[in-house]
């Protein structure tokens, strides 16, 4: 039995000028794919601020009804305020009368 030998093909010897286009190509390659990596990134940003956003809305949202509620209960405790200040006043009007 006998082997048969079968030869590797030989590597073109590539110029100087081939050489460097070669790493031309390579390189723009590696600048295409930085490029698309840097939309994908500056996309999800976008997203994230408008997400940022929507949420900024929604707080400034909770807020006003916030206010709205501390407002009403303001005006709440106000009322009772003045109740409490003329059931003192009946009071001490009816404690002078009892005394006197």
């Amino acid at each position: 039995m006998t082997a048969d030998i079968i030869p590797f093909p030989a590597r073109p010897t590539a110029t100087p000028d081939q050489a460097g286009h070669e790493r031309l190509q390579r390189a723009l390659a590696a600048l295409d794919a930085a490029l698309a990596s840097q939309r994908t990134a500056v996309a999800e940003w976008r997203a994230s601020l408008a997400q940022l956003g929507e949420t900024m809305h929604g707080l400034g949202a909770s807020l006003n009804r916030y206010r709205g509620s501390l407002t009403r209960l303001e005006g709440q405790v106000g009322a009772l305020n003045k109740e409490a200040v003329a059931l003192e006043a009946w009071a001490d009007t009816a404690l002078a009368a009892s005394k006197g």
